[in-house]
C-alpha cells in the first residue's frame, strides 16, 4: 500500500482508497480528494510539514498526517 506521503514531488498519482474515520475522512473528501482523482505533488515544506498538491485544478496543503490516509496507485 502506497500512500500520499510516500509520492516524490513532481509524480502524479490517483486516489486508490480514503481511510480514516468520520469527520477527517468527510473533510478530505470536501477537499475535492476521492477515489480516482487524479493528485499532483508540487511541493513539499523544508521539514515535510505541509505537502502541497494540486488536485481537480486548484492548489492544496496537506498535513503529513492527512497524507497518510490518503491511498494511491
Amino acid at each position: 500500500m502506497k500512500t500520499l506521503r510516500e509520492v516524490k514531488v513532481g509524480e502524479t498519482v490517483k486516489v486508490k482508497k480514503l481511510h480514516g474515520e468520520g469527520a477527517v475522512k468527510r473533510r478530505i473528501m470536501d477537499m475535492g480528494i476521492t477515489k480516482g482523482t487524479d493528485v499532483f505533488v508540487r511541493k513539499v515544506a523544508p521539514l515535510g510539514d505541509p505537502i502541497e498538491v494540486t488536485v481537480r485544478g486548484y492548489e492544496l496543503s496537506l498535513r503529513k498526517a492527512d497524507t497518510e490516509m490518503i491511498e494511491v496507485e
